[in-house]
C-alpha cells in the first residue's frame, strides 16, 4: 500500500534519513518510535506529500486514501462539531456549507443540498458519527455547537471522530492519546482493535502500541528499522541488535587498527610498500561503521530527596468546593500518608485536577479544613508550569536558578539525564520546544523537591527516553506523590494506590493500578455505551414488587402535582444556566488559550529583554492567563459531566 525506497532527507543542514525504506501494506498496524528530533513528524509530512524527499520515492498505490490526525491545532471553521465529523470529503463539506447558507427550508437552494446530502449517504454517516462522538465522550448536546468554541483538545476529538467515520485505508495518527481520558482511551483501542483499514502512528504511551501495533518502525542512525511484535518485543529485539552491531563494530575497530598499524610500520620498507599499499586500499573501501548511540538508559543519578515529613502528610475535612453554584465536593474527606504514590482515576469532570489543586492549596475552599501535615512541603506541576521558565536564560542557568548546595556539575548531570546533554545547555529557554521546556521544568522540581508532590498530566509532550528519567526519579522520590496521568505505562510503575473519582465520592482501592482494574471491574462504566454501540439492549431487570400505596384525594393529589411541577420547573431552570455558563466558559477557554500563545510568542522574542520590566510584566500575565485557563477548563469539565445529554441549549 505505501512504499518508502531509499529516502535521504536533510533539515537546516542535519541528515534526518539516508537511504531509508519502509513498506506497509494493507491491515498493518505500524508504531513509528525514536526520540524527539529524530523524524518522526518529517516522515508523516513526506508521506503526505507536504514536504518533498531529496532523493528516493515515496508512492502509495493507486486508488489508497489516507487520512491524518496532527498533534494539536487541527483546523475548524464554522462547522457544528457533528458537521466537522462527517466532513470526510470536500464534497460532504461542500454540501453541509450549502446547507448552512441556506438554512430555509422552502427554498429551492435549501431542498438542492439536502439531496446532495442524502446521495453522499449522509444521513448514514450522522448516525455511525453520533456512535463515534459518544464513545470520545462528546454528549449529544455538543453535536451541534460550533467546534472552533470549544478548546483545542475537544477539537482534536472532532477531527479523530471524522477520521474514524471516513476510515481511511491508511489512517495516520500523530500522539493521538494526548488529548484522551483513561476511560475514553480504553473506548478509542477496542475500536481501534476491529479497524478495517492500516494504522501509522506516532506514540510515546507504550500501553497503547502494545495494544494496538504489531509492528515497530525505529528511526535509529537516519534509517527506518522494522521490528515484528509489541514495544515490548522490539526492547528486547533492539537489543540482541544493538549487542551485534557493538561486536560488529569492536571486530571494524580492531581490523582498522591493525591495518593501520601494518601501514605506518611498513610503509616506509620497500620490501613491504606493496603491501602497505593494498592495506591502505582496504581501508579506503571499507565501509565504516558509525559509533554506537548511547542507550539512554545508562546515564544514573541520585536525586535530592526532600525532608522527611510527618505521619500524616495533609487531610481535608468536610471540605465544600464549587465553582459558582456548581459543587464539585461536598463533605470531602481525605487523609494522605507518608510515603503514598497514588494515582487519581475517574471520567473527565469527575475532579481530579480540582482534588489536586485543593490540596495544593491552589483553589479557595468553600467550607471545611485543609490540614497540612509536621513539616509538610508541597509541590504541584501541570503542563502550563513550562510556560513560567525564564526565557532569557540557558538550560543550564535555569536549572541552577534558586538551587543551593547542589555544584554545576551535579546539575548537569541531572539535566543528562533528561536528555540535555553537552551543548544542550547552552541553548536559550526561548528556543526549546514544549517537550524539552517540561523536562526542564521537571528537572527544577526534582533539584529541590518537597515532601508532598502533585502531578497533573506530567507525561504529555515527553517522549519515551523522557517518560523513562521522569518514572527513573520518582522511583528514587522518597516523599509523597499523587497524580493524574493518563499513560498506563506510567501509572503501572509508580502507582502502590489508586483513588477513584467518581460525581464528588472518593473511592480508595489498597492495590496498584492492576488491582483495581480486577476491582472495580472498571471497563464496565462503560458497558452501557458499547451495548449501544453494538445495538445490543441488556435485559431490564423485574420490577420489584412494590405494596399497594394508600389511596389519596383530589386536594393532596393536585398538591403533589403543583409540587412535582415547581420540582421540574426549578431543574430545568437550574440547567439551562448551567448550559449558558458551559457555552460562556467555552467563550472563555478559546480567548484564554489565544492569549497564552500570544504571550508566548512574545516572550520567545530575545529582544523583549532589552527591557526587563516589561518582559516581568508579562511573565506575570501569563502566570495570570495560565491560572484563569485551569480554573476554567476544570469548572468546564465538571459542567460537562454534570449536564444531562439529553439537555438542549
Amino acid at each position: 500500500m505505501l512504499t518508502v525506497s531509499q529516502l535521504t532527507k536533510s533539515y537546516n543542514g542535519r541528515v534526518l534519513f539516508e537511504d531509508a525504506s519502509l513498506q506497509i501494506n494493507a491491515g498493518d498496524r505500524v508504531g513509528l518510535i525514536g526520540p524527539n528530533g529524530a523524524g518522526k513528524t518529517t516522515l508523516f509530512s513526506l508521506i503526505l506529500g507536504d514536504n518533498s524527499p531529496d532523493e528516493g520515492t515515496v508512492s502509495l498505490q493507486r486508488g489508497s486514501s489516507v487520512g491524518f490526525l496532527p498533534q494539536e491545532s487541527a483546523p475548524s471553521a464554522d462547522e457544528s462539531v457533528l458537521e466537522l465529523a462527517t466532513a470526510i470529503s470536500p464534497e460532504m463539506a461542500a454540501v453541509q456549507k450549502k446547507l448552512r447558507d441556506h438554512p430555509d427550508e422552502e427554498t429551492a437552494e435549501h431542498h438542492e443540498a439536502v439531496a446532495e446530502f442524502a446521495e453522499l449517504h449522509g444521513y448514514n454517516l450522522e448516525a455511525k458519527a453520533k456512535r463515534i462522538l459518544a464513545g470520545l465522550a462528546f454528549r449529544e448536546t455538543d453535536h451541534h455547537r460550533l467546534a472552533r468554541t470549544m478548546s483545542g483538545g475537544w477539537v482534536m476529538r472532532a477531527h479523530l471522530a471524522r477520521l474514524l467515520v471516513m476510515e481511511p485505508d491508511l489512517l495516520m495518527l500523530d500522539e493521538p492519546t494526548n488529548h484522551l481520558d483513561l476511560e475514553t482511551l480504553g473506548w478509542f483501542q477496542e475500536y481501534l482493535s476491529d479497524y478495517p483499514g492500516a494504522i501509522l502512528t506516532i506514540s510515546h504511551d507504550r500501553a497503547f502500541l502494545n495494544a494496538i501495533c504489531r509492528v515497530m518502525v525505529e528511526i535509529s542512525r537516519q534509517r527506518l528499522h522494522r521490528y515484528v511484535g509489541t514495544y515490548e518485543d522490539f526492547l528486547a529485539q533492539k537489543q540482541a541488535r544493538e549487542e551485534q552491531y557493538l561486536a560488529a563494530y569492536k571486530n571494524q575497530q580492531r581490523e582498522i587498527a591493525h591495518l593501520e598499524d601494518f601501514i605506518n610500520r611498513f610503509r616506509a620498507k620497500a620490501s613491504k610498500a606493496s603491501q602497505a599499499q593494498e592495506r591502505i586500499k582496504r581501508l579506503d573501501k571499507m565501509e565504516r561503521l558509525e559509533a554506537p548511540e548511547s542507550a539512554e538508559a545508562t546515564v544514573k543519578f541520585r536525586f535530592p530527596q526532600p525532608p522527611r515529613s510527618g505521619q500524616r502528610v495533609i487531610a481535608l475535612e468536610n471540605v465544600r468546593q464549587a465553582y459558582g453554584d456548581h459543587v464539585v465536593y461536598e463533605d470531602l474527606t481525605l487523609e494522605v500518608e507518608r510515603g503514598q504514590r497514588t494515582v487519581l482515576v475517574g471520567p473527565n469532570g469527575a475532579g481530579k485536577s480540582t482534588l489536586l489543586k485543593i490540596l495544593g492549596d491552589l483553589v479557595p475552599i468553600q467550607d471545611g479544613l485543609r490540614t497540612p501535615g509536621h513539616n509538610a512541603s508541597i509541590g504541584y506541576f501541570a503542563q502550563h508550569r513550562a510556560d513560567m521558565l525564564d526565557t532569557k536564560r540557558t538550560v543550564l542557568d535555569e536549572a541552577l536558578a534558586d538551587v543551593s548546595g547542589i555544584g554545576e556539575q551535579a546539575v548537569r548531570t541531572i539535566l543528562g539525564s533528561f536528555l540535555f546533554r553537552g551543548d544542550d545547555v547552552f541553548k536559550r529557554v526561548s528556543v526549546l520546544s514544549g517537550g524539552e521546556k517540561s523536562r526542564l521544568a521537571l528537572v527544577k522540581l526534582l533539584l529541590h523537591p518537597p515532601n508532598l508532590l502533585l502531578l497533573d498530566e506530567p507525561t504529555t509532550h515527553l517522549d519515551m527516553p523522557s517518560i523513562d528519567a521522569l518514572i527513573r526519579a520518582l522511583q528514587q522520590y522518597e516523599g509523597t506523590l499523587l497524580f493524574v496521568s493518563h499513560d498506563v505505562h506510567f501509572i503501572r510503575a509508580l502507582a502502590t494506590t489508586v483513588l477513584h473519582i467518581h460525581a464528588g465520592c472518593l473511592t480508595p482501592y489498597a492495590g496498584d493500578y492492576g488491582y483495581y482494574l480486577e476491582k472495580s471491574q472498571a471497563t464496565s462504566e462503560r458497558g452501557a455505551l458499547v451495548a449501544k454501540l453494538h445495538n445490543y439492549q441488556p435485559d431490564a431487570p423485574a420490577a420489584a414488587v412494590e405494596p399497594a400505596a394508600p389511596k389519596m384525594g383530589m386536594k393532596e393529589i393536585r398538591a403533589l402535582r403543583k409540587a412535582e411541577s415547581e420540582r421540574r420547573q426549578a431543574e430545568n431552570k437550574e440547567r439551562r444556566n448551567q448550559l449558558k455558563r458551559i457555552v460562556e466558559l467555552e467563550a472563555s477557554i478559546v480567548e484564554l488559550e489565544s492569549k497564552q500563545t500570544e504571550l508566548t510568542e512574545k516572550l520567545d522574542d530575545p529582544s523583549l529583554y532589552q527591557n526587563p520590566s516589561r518582559a516581568l510584566e508579562l511573565n506575570r500575565e501569563l502566570a495570570g492567563v495560565a491560572d484563569s485557563l485551569a480554573k476554567a477548563n476544570t469548572e468546564w469539565a465538571y459542567l460537562a459531566e454534570k449536564v444531562p445529554e439529553e439537555s438542549e441549549v
